[in-house]
C-alpha cells in the first residue's frame, strides 16, 4: 500500500499531521488553508470526496479534523468518507486525536461528529468550533496542534 501524497508537506522538520474532510463547501479546507499548518511542522492530507479517488493511506502520527453532518441527527453526524478512511486500521492505528466543526443549531448534535469519532477511536478531543471558525478558532487549533504534537 503506498502513503499518499501531502496536500500541504510541513516546512523543515515534520512533527505530526492533520488528516481533514471537506465536502464540496469547501468549507474546512478554507478554514485548514488559513491555519498554515505547513509552517509550523505539521503535513496536510485531505481524505477524498468520492469514492472513485484513490484512498487515503497515512502512516504518521495525525489529529483528524472533520465537519458535523447530519442536520442534528447524531446517527447521521460522521461523514461517510470520514468512515471509510477510519475503518482502514492501517489509518486508524495512527491517529491521536480529533477536532470538530458543526452548527450550533443542532442542538444537543453540535460538533457531535467529533464524540463518536473521539469515543471509537480512544483519543482526545481537542478542540471544536462552529461553522466556517473565526480567527480565534484558527489560532487556537494551530497553536494546539503544535503545543499537542510536541508536548507528547
Amino acid at each position: 500500500m503506498r502513503v499518499s501524497q501531502v496536500e500541504f508537506a510541513a516546512e523543515g522538520k515534520t512533527i505530526g499531521a492533520l488528516v481533514y474532510f471537506s465536502s464540496a463547501s469547501e468549507s474546512t479546507a478554507r478554514f485548514v488553508s488559513g491555519c498554515r499548518l505547513q509552517d509550523e511542522g505539521i503535513n496536510v492530507y485531505r481524505i477524498p470526496l468520492r469514492a472513485a479517488d484513490p484512498a487515503l493511506n497515512v502512516r504518521e502520527p495525525y489529529v483528524i479534523m472533520v465537519p458535523t453532518y447530519g442536520g442534528g441527527v447524531v446517527k447521521k453526524a460522521v461523514p461517510i468518507q470520514v468512515k471509510r478512511f477510519l475503518n482502514d486500521p492501517a489509518n486508524r492505528e495512527w491517529i491521536r486525536g480529533v477536532i470538530a466543526s458543526g452548527n450550533t443549531n443542532f442542538g444537543e448534535a453540535y460538533c457531535a461528529a467529533g464524540d463518536i469519532i473521539s469515543a471509537k477511536c480512544h483519543v482526545p478531543y481537542l478542540y471544536r468550533y462552529e461553522l466556517m471558525g473565526t480567527p480565534e478558532d484558527t489560532a487556537a487549533v494551530r497553536n494546539g496542534l503544535v503545543r499537542f504534537f510536541t508536548e507528547q
